[in-house]
């Protein structure tokens, strides 16, 4: 995996990360925009992590945190280069960000929809919590 690099999100990346996430990621969000991706970066420049390797972007996750939880989102791997590690490094490089941070608990969005996801983020050690449910209104 040397040959992967993680980095931080910059505002010059916005269009490549939202045409990567059209690819890569199950599901949409209401943020999914250039206003909605530049917010996050301007909020918090180190949430948004990207992997790449030869300089294309491979994966993608939101580390977002907020002084008391710590939240992932948009853990996507793009579809010819899943099963190599990817996830598992955007994942360290988060909980990294969380215990700097002083982060105890990562929670992860991820549909009940998308099984593969499931698998993932299982044998990264999260489990899910029966007990809790999202619940949404749109602004």
């Amino acid at each position: 995996m040397s040959d992967l690099h993680i980095r931080r999100a910059t505002l010059a990346d916005i269009d490549t990360v939202l045409q990567f996430w059209r690819e890569a990621a199950e599901g949409t969000s209401i943020s999914d925009d250039h206003d909605g991706v530049a917010r996050l970066i301007a909020a918090d420049p180190e949430a948004l992590l990207l992997a790449e390797r030869d300089g294309l972007l491979t994966g993608t996750v939101i580390a977002g945190f907020d002084g008391w939880r710590c939240s992932a989102y948009r853990l996507a791997v793009h579809p010819d280069c899943r099963r190599q590690g990817i996830a598992t490094a955007l994942m360290e490089a988060a909980e990294q960000r969380f215990l700097t941070l002083g982060g105890r608990r990562v929670d992860a969005m991820v549909l009940e929809s998308n099984e593969r996801a499931h698998h993932t983020w299982a044998a990264a050690g999260y489990h899910r919590e029966e007990r809790w449910r999202r619940w949404v209104k749109p602004l």
